[in-house]
């Protein structure tokens, strides 16, 4: 049974850095990891399209060299997707749209094991992250390291944050700007100051109640006004838009030097 990483970071009250790809294609998943920079890689589920198939090789690209993966899932089928991210041998799940209690607690039980202690929905199941050694200890324990992140990005999350706070088996929180803006009819506005003052709020009552939350940046300067308020994990840059940003400044300078000519 290969170590939890990001469990055993949050276990140590230790810091996290991770980074998000869009790609299915392994390979990308080697060179975060050459990078030796990152302690996980978040595979965007909810944005790429992806086979099972893709899972298994993610996986196993990341076994190769020793770093974790997380999955970010939709509501649609989360409980199916995250069960099959998992038996690929994704560490961590990232679970979207989460709008209650009632989904918050649907999201975790999906990931802990059928056991009469645990309450959850993870059965028996020949999968890749350990083939035929299902049913034994290492099995259950297996999935009740898996860390559980929530995305609070809809009203009704932020509505109900203290009791989703104190729900067992939640690990992790992340602030979701986009979604939040659009559930309370500023669409596009994720900058306004009642979506900056609700982002505040989450953070600030996630560690008040121990849940450590998880900030997505887009280069380091962006991580001090989190780091000021208590925040150590985050996730640094996607793949996409550092493809982006290199095409588009490179691209910029290559054209105006063909049009000195």
């Amino acid at each position: 049974m290969r170590q939890n990483r990001l469990r055993q970071l949050l276990q140590e009250d230790a810091p996290s850095l991770g980074t998000r790809v869009n790609s299915p294609w392994p390979s990308v998943i080697e060179l975060a990891a050459q990078s030796g920079m990152y302690d996980y890689v978040e595979f965007l589920g909810e944005y790429a399209p992806y086979t099972a198939h893709d899972l298994d090789n993610l996986a196993r690209a990341a076994d190769v060299h020793n770093i974790d993966l997380m999955i970010k899932v939709e509501a649609e089928s989360r409980g199916y997707l995250a069960q099959r991210a998992v038996g690929s041998g994704f560490q961590s799940v990232l679970f979207a749209d989460c709008r209650s209690v009632e989904d918050a607690q649907e999201c975790i039980r999906s990931v802990r094991p059928d056991t009469p202690e645990d309450r959850g929905t993870f059965g028996s199941v020949a999968r890749r992250f350990t083939y035929m050694g299902y049913g034994g200890k290492d099995y259950a324990q297996m999935l009740r390291d898996i860390v559980v992140v929530l995305m609070i990005e809809k009203k009704g999350a932020v509505e109900q944050l203290d009791a989703i706070l104190e729900l067992p088996g939640l690990d992790m929180i992340q602030w979701g700007g986009s979604d939040y803006s659009m559930s309370v009819g500023r669409l596009g506005d994720r900058g306004a100051p009642e979506v900056a003052k609700a982002q505040e709020r989450v953070f600030s009552s996630a560690i008040a109640a121990g849940i450590p939350p998880r900030a997505e940046i887009g280069s380091p300067g962006d991580a001090k006004r989190w780091l000021d308020i208590g925040v150590r994990h985050f996730s640094l840059g996607v793949d996409l838009a550092v493809l982006r940003s290199w095409w588009t400044r490179n691209g910029d300078e290559m054209r105006k030097a063909l049009e000195g000519k």
